[in-house]
């Protein structure tokens, strides 16, 4: 079995986000750039899948040279290959493309990728990919499970969980509940050594042209102060939750 686990090189939830050039730009000044954790919990489920049954898996980044760090570290968690798409990810449309366009020279039974991704937060490529591709896709993932060309999957609904059964190959939209977090590989010195020796190719784009242009960003506004009343003071309580926050 050949797995596909895309990945997505996005800063840290703990960077301090700025924009530049009137709010049009992302200010990548300063800021640390990490596996995306949807991809990083796909990215585990391929490696039970590998130890498993002896699948490869290979990881695919959109981006430029800068992406290349986030791929290594995929490679040392234990990916075999690692394949860089040259060009910057602008639009959802564009970035499913360039990834099906490298499917085509060579087929994948099991595409991972995360729901969605960290900064922009758009949740459409891997459906994309699939629609593109006329695999079958299951959105929401949190349970998978491969035997022979068949795979069950569990997915997140509004209430509970659905479990669907399908056949290869297969689009997944991975999330927390594939793996927990405590399941998460780190990279050992053994694993970032091996790293360095695995195949990382760099693949010049398909020419996919985005169908979306980002014309601003925004920060979402302050909050405001905190104000806080003495437990004995129900009164104030009240008039401060009818008159001000206007709640009651």
């Amino acid at each position: 079995m050949k797995i596909l686990v895309c990945i997505s090189h996005v800063p840290d939830t703990t960077s301090k986000i700025n924009f530049v050039e009137n709010d049009t730009k992302f200010d990548t000044n300063g800021v640390q750039y990490i596996i995306n954790p949807n991809d990083e919990f796909g990215l585990t489920r391929a490696m039970w899948l590998k130890e498993k049954s002896g699948a490869t898996v290979d990881v695919i980044n959109v981006g430029g040279a800068e992406t290349e760090s986030t791929l290594r570290k995929a490679l040392a968690i234990g990916a075999d290959k690692a394949i860089r798409i040259n060009t910057e990810a602008v639009d959802a449309t564009q970035v499913a493309k360039e990834i099906v366009a490298v499917t085509q020279n060579d087929a994948y039974d099991l595409i991972i990728a995360g729901r969605e991704s960290i900064d922009y937060n758009g949740g459409m490529v891997p459906g994309m990919i699939a629609a593109m591709l006329g695999a079958s896709y299951v959105n929401n993932c949190v349970g998978l499970e491969i035997e022979g060309d068949k795979a069950t999957a569990a997915r997140e609904i509004d209430g509970g969980k659905e479990t669907v059964s399908t056949s290869l190959p297969l689009v997944i939209g991975g999330q927390k509940g594939l793996v927990e977090e405590s399941d998460l590989k780190i990279p050992n010195m053994r694993g970032i050594m091996m790293a360095r020796k695995k195949p990382l190719e760099v693949v010049e784009p398909n020419g996919a042209t985005a169908l979306s242009t980002t014309t601003k960003f925004e920060k979402s506004a302050p909050k405001g102060e905190v104000k806080l009343v003495d437990a004995d003071n129900v009164d104030q309580l009240i008039d401060l939750l009818h008159n001000e926050a206007k709640v009651i």
